[in-house]
């Protein structure tokens, strides 16, 4: 089938690649001009694994094109996805000026009926604007006559495992009531269903509060154990067997119960931050979603905290290696990533932070732009010269295996602070140094740090 997609963002880049990878004919926009001649080059603007080669082999075999002409994407295909972005406004509800705005570019283009498929992670009730949008552009170009259908159809990419997840998806989700809209979406992901059935027809409103009550579950387990860690420190015991015994059983499961620094990124705290501002909006404030968010913000700066405690007189002209700064492994994005709130705290007391992290060293620099107080290292042990204390932000799989006696010797005061739970804290202690996860024992150095 011939697809054109609006918007080549994380979500928008992702599926093109996706359906172009199965045989679909998939053009791209953007209004970026240098993204657009970037992608051309099969170099793509987001480090996901496998993306690269993707790309390459699509643009190569003809079946991935990318342009800044937004008529050419109008006409190339009867199905358009709309999967631009839809930032967070100051009160928290999501930004749908860029969804409006593409929906009425492509209705001023159209000459025949089309499909629009919304992608962008948008709030109930938007699949109605779309098509209220997109019907009064057709009405004032005399184009009474033209069908647009409308189909809501969200995401639920992993970063780190985007492309993973959209060629082999757990569900796929499709609002619309419409039944030639449904015969279309049908089969457009035959080639992901040859298993067994993977779509799952509703109506929009449904389909669009699905995906926000997907990530408000999977962020409340996130807090749920996050705060239960905390419990478990002060009662002198160890969340790790905790999270075992309840993991262990099936009505529970292991999934999104690993305590941590609390959750990054762009979707979780975007996410709940909209379904809390449509539920106030509708008189019904969600008082659970509320402490999920309200934990997490908390839990945010739990790294700097427990830093602090090893440090009574301050971190002036204090050195701090961090190993991880994007939000998760496998991924460079750094949006509300645990390390940030690190970071800055730690230069608001007057330390220099000396870090390292596989992909996201450039966005760091982009975020931060050059400092005194800011140096981004060649490697982990890199940043280990000098350095007082260090702090783990992400589980990245490089960092799982380490020689703690080598680590005693580096580190001034020979002080860990795993935001991750990597290593078992009788291993730490054993080589003599202080190590503080989330929600485990405390375990004395067996060698004098003094």
């Amino acid at each position: 089938m011939d697809v054109s997609v609006f918007g080549t963002g994380y979500v928008g880049l992702i599926q093109a690649a996706a359906l172009a990878d199965v045989g679909h004919r998939v053009l791209c926009v953007d209004i970026d001009p240098n993204k657009i001649r970037q992608l051309q080059q099969a170099v793509p603007p987001i480090s996901e694994p496998g993306l690269s080669g993707t790309l390459e082999e699509n643009i190569k075999d003809g079946r991935l094109l990318f342009t800044t002409q937004a008529s050419d994407a109008v006409a190339h295909a009867e199905l358009i996805f709309i999967a631009v972005g839809t930032p967070a406004d100051e009160d928290g509800s999501a930004d749908l000026s860029h969804v409006l705005a593409v929906t009425r570019q492509i209705a001023s283009c159209m000459n025949a009926d089309r499909t629009l498929i919304i992608k962008s992670t948008v709030p109930v009730g938007t699949a109605d604007q779309v098509t209220a949008a997109a019907r009064h552009e057709l009405d004032r170009r005399g184009l009474e006559q033209l069908n647009v259908r409308v189909v809501s159809n969200p995401e639920f990419l992993k970063e780190g495992s985007a492309l993973a997840d959209c060629m082999r998806p757990d569900r796929i989700i499709v609002g619309t009531t419409d039944e030639e809209a449904r015969n279309q979406l049908s089969e457009l992901y035959a080639p992901f269903c040859r298993n067994h059935e993977k779509l799952m027809f509703m109506d929009n409103r449904s389909a669009e509060l699905t995906k926000y009550a997907a990530n408000a579950m999977l962020a409340t387990r996130i807090s749920f154990m996050n705060e239960l860690a905390n419990l478990t420190e002060l009662l002198g015991a160890d969340i790790e067997a905790v999270r075992k015994g309840i993991g262990s059983d099936p009505r529970i499961g292991y999934h999104f119960i690993y305590p941590g620094c609390g959750f990054g990124g762009s979707c979780f705290p975007k996410d709940l931050r909209a379904l809390l501002h449509t539920a106030e909006h509708n008189g019904m404030p969600l008082r659970l979603l509320r402490s999920v968010t309200d934990v997490n913000d908390s839990q945010r700066h739990i790294l700097f905290s427990k830093l602090r405690a090893y440090f009574p007189n301050g971190f002036a002209d204090k050195k701090i290696a961090v190993w991880g700064l994007a939000f998760k492994p496998n991924t460079d994005d750094m949006r509300e990533a645990p390390s940030r709130y690190l970071m800055e705290a730690l230069w608001q007391e007057g330390a220099t932070v000396h870090a390292f992290d596989p992909e996201a060293m450039s966005e760091c620099r982009r975020l931060y732009g050059y400092r005194d107080d800011l140096h981004l290292c060649a490697t982990r042990d890199d940043t280990l010269e000098d350095a007082d204390a260090l702090v783990i932000c992400t589980e990245w799989k490089n960092f799982r295996v380490v020689d703690f006696e080598v680590l005693a010797d580096k580190l001034r005061s020979r002080v860990i602070v795993d935001g991750r739970n990597l290593y078992n804290p009788e291993h730490v202690a054993a080589a003599g140094l202080h190590y503080s996860g989330i929600g485990l024992r405390r375990i004395a150095p067996e060698v004098s740090t003094q």
